[in-house]
């Protein structure tokens, strides 16, 4: 597929030609499903907490006796099923976080991408280099982009200061640098606008970590070969 790259007025300036099986033959679901999931409970605090009835103020004496009145036996006013009592389940502070393989994680980020790029939801950018920080710019870069009235993902090849500021007022739009991408932050903006040099480095790293088997030093391939007939000899040997 053949991209559109545009430069800081939105005026097109070239294409660029990528295929997402390129970065991912297949999107899995579930396991975007499980990353992303993974994400956001690392995001939760867990500093809830809430009192019990051992815990909340109140007097510990029998309401009334237990038999005789007509109404049901009724214990202190500290009880959980009454109107300022404590909580029957309290809650407690805990650590909702997890962690998933680091392989299955980079695995998800590489299929978010290629899902978005599928989809048509990725713009290019020749260069995103300002001289100083100006918000106008930016906004005006999305606006030509059309992607102006969504949340957007700006990923730059690397940090830029200039960038960051000028984009950190802008409503509903995030800065950061391929490099920190996951598949949370490439999922949750509508759209995102990447710089060449940005995809360029992203296809790079897909390049460095995914190794099949057939990259294998044939040499490494040669060496298992004999020790799989020595074995069979052995067995040969102590079956006569």
């Amino acid at each position: 597929m053949n991209l559109a790259v545009y430069d800081l007025s939105g005026k097109q300036v070239g294409t660029y030609e990528i295929d997402p099986a390129e970065l991912a033959p297949s999107v899995n679901k579930q396991l975007l499903h499980d990353a992303v999931v993974m994400y956001q409970a690392n995001l939760r605090q867990g500093t809830h907490r809430t009192k019990s009835r051992g815990e909340v103020a109140g007097s510990t004496k029998k309401l009334y006796r237990q038999k005789g009145t007509g109404n049901a036996r009724a214990g202190g006013r500290r009880s959980g099923t009454r109107r300022g009592g404590g909580h029957i389940f309290a809650k407690r502070p805990r650590d909702f976080g997890f962690r998933m393989p680091r392989k299955s994680l980079q695995a998800a980020t590489r299929m978010a991408l290629a899902a978005r790029l599928a989809d048509d939801e990725v713009r290019l950018v020749d260069s995103l280099a300002l001289a100083a920080p100006k918000t106008s710019t930016v906004f005006g870069l999305l606006g030509a982009l059309g992607v102006g009235e969504h949340t957007v993902l700006v990923a730059p090849e690397k940090h830029d200061d200039n960038l960051w500021k000028s984009a950190r007022n802008i409503e509903g739009v995030s800065v950061s640098p391929v490099g920190d991408l996951n598949a949370w932050s490439i999922l949750r903006p509508r759209k995102i606008v990447m710089t060449t040099a940005a995809i360029d480095a992203f296809r790079a790293s897909v390049k460095a970590k995914v190794k099949s088997p057939a990259s294998r030093p044939s040499s490494a391939r040669k060496a298992s070969k004999p020790v799989a007939k020595a074995s069979v000899a052995r067995k040969t040997t102590r079956g006569e």
